[in-house]
């Protein structure tokens, strides 16, 4: 039979399942099939709109760059190469979770670790926003009649995700495991299928917008030199997208199962090989099938709806010229695992960010409920936290993944540059202490890897910086340093907290008395169980006070008083202003003041209410002698409750045994005889 805290728990337990036991944690860690889809979702999805990013700078100056497009994802493919072999001795020599905030923190500084994570806080943000748009963008591809809905989509995979999410790693995993690898089989077939079509056919794929030319943008059809070169880089940053979420391995190496670096590095080339083949596969299609695509949709001549229909995406157009159409099964199958993999991408951050915030809150940068796993042994505060700013950032910028994708990759390539040369510094400082010549020589060989890795995403940096820069790169930049100011204003307040706390010579020293005050408003059964428990702790001096604030409800209290034969006696306040808080207070600092090493004990009455609106009618009096009482030093605050009628049961135990409260309501046999507790 289901008590009354069952059913108030059961809209919890229908989202989050049942809660997870402590001891149970190692059931939560990853195997390696589980692991690539959860940890890698969003650089495979990158796939699709990398090449769509290149192409829409490149489009600014009609069709006349567009021959620059492979050279340009040739370079991204080299960079990928660069950071996945880099990160794998990240996730060898760092294996705790900590990723390139530990890096950093250990090589560089604080400074540099609260800089990085400023830097990874802001990205997974953004991962969520950009990967869920995106995947809204690829819904509108395939039905288009949904374009009006754009936000309110976005809004509910967001929520979808969080759900998904909080039910805990291994199920999550499992939940998105099925999209990545049917979106990795769809792309791969896409891609075996449109080359062998295009090479061994007479039926080459052709692209919907093939026949459509592009109106440049401004000048740019006419840049040269300087201008030129900035374009071109402009164009390669865009393309650097395809490297978002290349570090979440790192940050997770702890959710893996043991070996967990070797698993950790083994699914990190896995995910470079496979997202490496599927953005160099995508973007020869495009190419072959002579994709057209700009961010202003009227810039394309031909396209003769470019003012109320959505532009189909790059994904959207090879899928329709290799399956044979936008109605054609392998255009649907393309369309739905796509927007699958994009918004379940997001989960790359929903892993990596409340781990993040998990170290960050143990090492005291930010608040400790960051820290505590819930029910399912997931982060919860974190993954919440992740959600709500996403959700702001995704009705700020209407879901537009164009305008989003501007602020993307500054963090991550922030993040990069910042732990590749602290990986260098930490081989150089390993290598001064190893003499094992085979063991020397790996560490030279990691130390090389990590350097030019770190030459190259400094470089992929300065470019990305200064070509986002107006595009909407300067929120990114002006928020991380906000960021950074709040993480070292947690930390001094945790320090400072820390330090008043630290016990003093004096903390085993016994106050020289105790004096207990026992509030009273009237003589009823919660003021004599109060002026009871307070007889029970044996006090060097027992004060029953009253406020005076009514001449004949006070009269009727000491007659009260007499006829109950109280053995306290009461002491009664003057308030000729008719206020409760004020003499309390005055009366205690008193006490204080006449003798500083005396405790002074104040029990307060209060009722237990089955009921919130009841609330409204009982205990605020005592509510605001309590918040002013917490202030004055040396002084403790006894509740002493009483429950009510209502408030029997609320706990949802029965069953015939005493309820709880019935001791301090006076319902037993004990109570019965004895009235003063």
């Amino acid at each position: 039979m289901p008590t009354l805290s069952d059913l108030g728990q059961l809209p919890k337990r229908l989202v989050l399942g049942r809660p997870v036991r402590s001891n149970d944690a190692g059931e939560s860690l990853l195997p390696k099939r589980l692991a690539l889809p959860i940890f890698a979702s969003d650089p495979l999805s990158s796939v699709a709109y990398a090449t769509q990013e290149i192409l829409i700078v490149l489009s600014l100056g009609g069709t006349a760059f567009l021959f620059l497009t492979p050279w340009l994802a040739g370079a991204v493919v080299l960079l990928l190469t660069v950071v996945v072999l880099s990160y794998r001795q990240v996730v060898h020599a760092y294996p705790s979770g900590g990723g390139d905030y530990e890096v950093a923190m250990k090589n560089h500084g604080q400074f540099a670790g609260l800089v990085v994570a400023s830097a990874l806080l802001t990205d997974y943000v953004l991962t969520v926003a950009v990967s869920v748009s995106s995947g809204t963008d690829n819904i509108i591809s395939a039905l288009p009649a949904l374009a009006q809905h754009r936000v309110l989509i976005a809004v509910v995979l967001v929520a979808l995700l969080v759900a998904a999410n909080l039910r805990g790693v291994r199920e999550s995993g499992k939940t998105f495991a099925v999209p990545t690898y049917l979106f990795i089989t769809g792309i791969m077939v896409m891609i075996v299928t449109g080359l062998f079509r295009d090479f061994f056919t007479d039926n080459p794929v052709v692209a919907e917008s093939a026949t459509y030319s592009i109106t440049p943008e401004g000048d740019y059809a006419q840049v040269t030199g300087l201008a030129l070169i900035f374009f071109v880089l402009r164009a390669f940053a865009s393309g650097c997208t395809a490297l978002t979420g290349v570090e979440a391995i790192a940050n997770g190496v702890p959710a893996f199962r043991p070996p967990k670096s070797r698993n950790a590095a083994t699914t990190l080339a896995l995910m470079g090989g496979i997202a490496a083949t599927m953005f160099a596969g995508v973007t020869a299609l495009a190419l072959l099938s002579d994709v057209r695509y700009a961010e202003n949709a009227c810039d394309l001549v031909g396209f003769t709806d470019c003012e109320t229909a959505p532009q189909p995406t790059v994904i959207a157009q090879v899928a329709a010229a290799t399956f044979g159409g936008p109605q054609s099964v392998g255009f649907f199958y393309i369309q739905a695992a796509t927007a699958l993999v994009l918004i379940l991408a997001a989960n790359t951050a929903f892993n990596g960010f409340p781990l993040l915030g998990s170290v960050l809150a143990q090492d005291r940068f930010m608040p400790r409920q960051l820290h505590t796993r819930g029910d399912k042994l997931v982060y919860s505060n974190g993954i919440l936290l992740l959600a709500g700013f996403a959700v702001l950032l995704l009705v700020a910028f209407d879901a537009d993944s164009t305008k989003l994708i501007q602020m993307y990759i500054i963090g991550v390539f922030t993040s990069f540059t910042i732990g590749q040369w602290g990986m260098v510094r930490h081989w150089n400082r390993e290598l001064r202490t190893q003499t094992d010549p085979v063991e020397r020589r790996r560490m030279q060989r990691s130390r090389v890897i990590n350097t030019v890795g770190g030459l190259l995403t400094t470089v992929v940096l300065v470019i990305v910086v200064v070509t986002k820069f107006a595009g909407g790169a300067w929120i990114v930049i002006g928020s991380m340093p906000l960021i950074f100011l709040l993480m070292r204003s947690i930390n001094r307040h945790y320090s400072n907290v820390a330090r008043q706390l630290v016990p003093d010579s004096d903390a085993r020293t016994l106050p020289s008395k105790v004096h207990a005050v026992v509030l009273v408003s009237k003589v009823h059964k919660p003021t004599l169980r109060a002026l009871a428990f307070a007889r029970a702790t044996r006090p060097d001096v027992l004060t029953a006070l009253t406020v005076n604030v009514d001449d004949a409800d006070t009269r009727d209290l000491q007659l009260d008083w007499e006829r109950y034969d109280i053995p306290v006696p009461l002491t009664v306040l003057e308030s000729p202003f008719r206020e409760i808080t004020r003499p309390v207070v005055d009366f205690v600092k008193d006490i204080r003041r006449s003798s500083p090493r005396e405790l002074v004990v104040v029990f307060v009455p209060q009722y237990v209410v089955g009921h919130w609106w009841e609330n409204l009618l009982h205990n605020q009096s005592a509510l605001r002698l309590r918040t002013r009482l917490q202030f004055q030093p040396g002084v403790m605050i006894t509740s002493v409750p009483w429950q009510l009628e209502s408030s029997v049961g609320r706990d949802g135990d029965g069953g015939g045994r005493p309820a709880p409260g019935d001791l301090r309501r006076g319902l037993t046999t004990d109570a019965e005889q004895t009235p003063y507790g």
